[in-house]
């Protein structure tokens, strides 16, 4: 809350203490835990993403929803990348997967949250299709 009110009152100079997205993603290459430390945060944040929406709508409507025929098959991916993610970091020891499964945990997850936005996926569809 201080650094909000510095920076609204135009006393931040932006030499600050904390860590930047430099020192984050510099972490992220540490030798030997690094990218499963990463890939389990990230799992994990997705987890929690989805399990924060049952709170709102209750569990069994948030999984119904979820397989509902316009998300089932990224809800599917999403949670098959999700499991994936784990299993290059920890079991299979492969950092280039890991990281190719996070990126299409993201897309997916994108993905499936666009479909709560009406006409949202269509615009995505039609943008890509313009710039190809």
């Amino acid at each position: 809350m201080d650094k909000l009110k510095r920076v609204l009152s135009g006393q931040d100079d932006g030499n600050t203490e904390e860590p930047g997205i430099m020192e984050g993603t510099c972490l992220l290459w540490l030798p030997g835990v690094g990218l499963a430390v990463f890939a389990v945060f990230y799992s994990v944040g997705n987890v929690c993403a989805l399990g924060s929406t049952m709170f709102l709508v209750g569990p069994l409507r948030q999984v119904k929803t979820m397989c509902a025929k316009e998300r089932a098959i990224a809800t599917v991916i999403m949670m098959v990348c999700l499991v994936l993610t784990l299993c290059a970091a920890f079991w299979w020891k492969n950092n280039g997967l890991a990281l190719l499964f996070c990126i299409l945990q993201f897309l997916a997850f994108t993905w499936y949250g666009l479909s709560y936005i009406p006409f949202a996926r269509d615009a995505v569809i039609k943008m890509f299709s313009m710039c190809i």
